[in-house]
Formats: C-alpha cells, sequence, structure tokens
C-alpha cells in the first residue's frame, strides 16, 4: 500500500530525529510512504528506502497548497492521502484526494472547537471553518483524545469512523530519569517546593496564569520553575521565579513537586503525560488530555485556589491513568491501520 501524507513537520529533514525514525516506521508498516512538507526556504528531500520527503521550498506560506498541489502530481498515485490537520494541509489534502479519486483520511491534534482556539486570532476562526468542510469529506478520522472526538462528532454529526489514537510517548523514559540532585542556583536546590512549567511562550499556553497563581498561592519556601522557549522578563517580577531556559524537561520532571498545565486549550497534552509517567501530579485547567489521563482539573477562575490546596493537602504523587501502548511498535502498528481502513472503492466528494 502507498500512502501520500500533506503535513508541516519540519523535523522529518532531520537525519536522526525522532519524527524520521518513526516515519520510516510507518513507511516500512504500509510499504510506501509518500510526504509533503509545507516549507519554505530551500530544504533538500529526502529518500530513504520506502520513505520520501519532499518540501515545497514555498516563496510565500500562501502557496505552500499551490506547490504541494503540483508536487503530488508527480508522485505515484497513492491508495489514501492523509493530512496533518483539517486546516491548511486538509484543504490542500482534499482536493489531491478528490483528483485522484482516493480516500481521505484527516488527523486532528488540536481542540479547534474550544472557544479559546477561535478567541485566539482571525485565522484560527477561518480554520474552524475550513475544518467542518474537511471533516465532511473524510473517509477516515484519526483523533489524539476523546475530548475532541467528542466535540466533532457532537458538532458535525460524522457518519465516518472517528478513532482515537493518543500520540506516542517513550513512558520509560520519563519514569526512569534521573532527578537532579543539585541546580546550580542552591535556592531552587534549598526550596521545600519546586513547582514546574514546561512550555514554549505562546498566547494558548497562558503562563501568565500559572504564575499569577503561584504568586498568590505559594508559601515562601516554594519555586517556580519555567522550563521551555519562555521569555521570563516579564514574568519573573517576584524572587523564587526562575527562568531555566529550553531543556530536555524529563529530570525536571523527576526534581519537582507539582507541574502546572495552566493552557487555553491543547490538542493532547504531551506536558501532562510525561509529568503523571514521571510519578509527578499535574494540576491543570481542562484541557486536551488531561482529565483522561488522571491530571487533578480546575477552571482559571480556580487554578489559585486548587493551587493552594495541593499545597496543603497533595497528592504528591502522580499515576498515569489508562495509557494505551505498550511500545512505539505497538503504536505505529495501530497508526498505520487507521489509515489503511480508509480504503474504499468510493470517490471523495
Amino acid at each position: 500500500m502507498r500512502i501520500l501524507s500533506i503535513g508541516t513537520d519540519r523535523t522529518l529533514f532531520e537525519e536522526g530525529s525522532r519524527t524520521r525514525a518513526r516515519h520510516d516506521a510507518y513507511a516500512k508498516e504500509f510499504g510506501a510512504l509518500d510526504i509533503v512538507v509545507f516549507t519554505s526556504g530551500n530544504k533538500k528531500s529526502v529518500q530513504a528506502g520506502v520513505l520520501s520527503v519532499t518540501p515545497t521550498n514555498s516563496v510565500s506560506r500562501f502557496l505552500y497548497g499551490f506547490d504541494a498541489l503540483r508536487i503530488a502530481r508527480k508522485l505515484p498515485k497513492p491508495d489514501v492521502v492523509t493530512v496533518q490537520d483539517p486546516f491548511e494541509t486538509g484543504l490542500t489534502g482534499w482536493l489531491i484526494a478528490r483528483r485522484l479519486n482516493v480516500p481521505l483520511h484527516v488527523q486532528v491534534h488540536t481542540d479547534f472547537l474550544s472557544p479559546e482556539y477561535a478567541r485566539l486570532s482571525f485565522l484560527n476562526r477561518i480554520r474552524v471553518l475550513l475544518a467542518g468542510f474537511v471533516l465532511r469529506r473524510a473517509a477516515g478520522i484519526r483523533v489524539v483524545s476523546e475530548r475532541i472526538k467528542t466535540s466533532i462528532e457532537k458538532k458535525y454529526r460524522i457518519a465516518v469512523p472517528v478513532s482515537v489514537l493518543p500520540i506516542f510517548v517513550d513512558i520509560a523514559k520519563f519514569k526512569n530519569a534521573q532527578p537532579i540532585t543539585e541546580f546550580t542556583d542552591n535556592r531552587i536546590t534549598n526550596s521545600a517546593y519546586k513547582i514546574l512549567v514546561v512550555s514554549r511562550d505562546a498566547p494558548e499556553k497562558n503562563i501568565r496564569l500559572a504564575v499569577e497563581a503561584f504568586k498568590k498561592a505559594a508559601p515562601d519556601n516554594a519555586c517556580l520553575l519555567l522550563v521551555g522557549d519562555i521569555d521570563v522578563g516579564n514574568l519573573s517580577s517576584r524572587e523564587h521565579i526562575y527562568g531555566m531556559g529550553r531543556s530536555d524537561p524529563e529530570r525536571y520532571y523527576k526534581s519537582v513537586d507539582l507541574v502546572l498545565v495552566p493552557s487555553k486549550y491543547e490538542g493532547y497534552g504531551l506536558v501532562i503525560i510525561e509529568a503523571l509517567a514521571a510519578g509527578k501530579p499535574v494540576l491543570s485547567t481542562d484541557v486536551g488530555i488531561a482529565r483522561e489521563a488522571g491530571a487533578i482539573v480546575t477552571s482559571p477562575e480556580r487554578f489559585a485556589g486548587a493551587l493552594s490546596e495541593w499545597f496543603k493537602n497533595g497528592p504528591r504523587e502522580g499515576h498515569l491513568v489508562g495509557y494505551p501502548y505498550a511500545s512505539v511498535e505497538e503504536y505505529v502498528q495501530k497508526y498505520c491501520a487507521d489509515i489503511s481502513r480508509c480504503v474504499t472503492p468510493v470517490a471523495v466528494t
């Protein structure tokens, strides 16, 4: 079986990356996998056995779709077209699938039906409309959480299967990580409570909510660590708040007492899974996989109060609930089977 994938993940061009390794496994399971990646600049194509990765190398993001269509015409006809999202890649994939008369498989990693998603930008409001058009024309839909599945089925009354396949996480990596015994700053080492935020600096991540909650609720012997690409200049106006920069988070999870996830919306919430896998409790807004995975869930309005309650009563341990994969091989098989089941003789309309 030959699959054509339309996506945006530029790490596919990095030799040795986990993304490349995972897609190489997909390709071997399928038999052949062609990937077209929305890019600008001058990326080089990858040909690795039955896996091919082609960049659009567009001069403008507005030309991503047109360039992907041009590239797809030169590739062998696929049995299925799968897309990374129901937005720009979704529309492009639908046009390709329709021209080739093959099924369209749509993946949804973002909780785009959350009201906060549309509020974030005018572009997101357009994407919500576009998603409805694309999803109604899919032969199969993969989502990463029950939350997204429920919202899509309720909104669109989808007739085709909507499968829940969470993102793969190397659970053992976080479970077996070694804690940091001494931080470079002794004030962190000597803090009785260490609270952690792992995030990128984006409006939907709502980092300020965690910072403000910490300022209101934390005792003097607590500290807040901000790990990731975060501009802490406007956030750390109080002592005991530390920007740790970009770093692999697994040792930080093992070294802290609580992880905060203050996001406005999440498609999945990798930080939630990783922290719980490391045995740490997570205090989260009601986003992504939080309820399903075993996080402490609260509202933005109650975030500071919930943090205060945690300082008083815990829990001091976290437990990951219902994670579905025993190995990456199991995940690859389920992922490929979900796409493969879309093969039908009916046309995409």
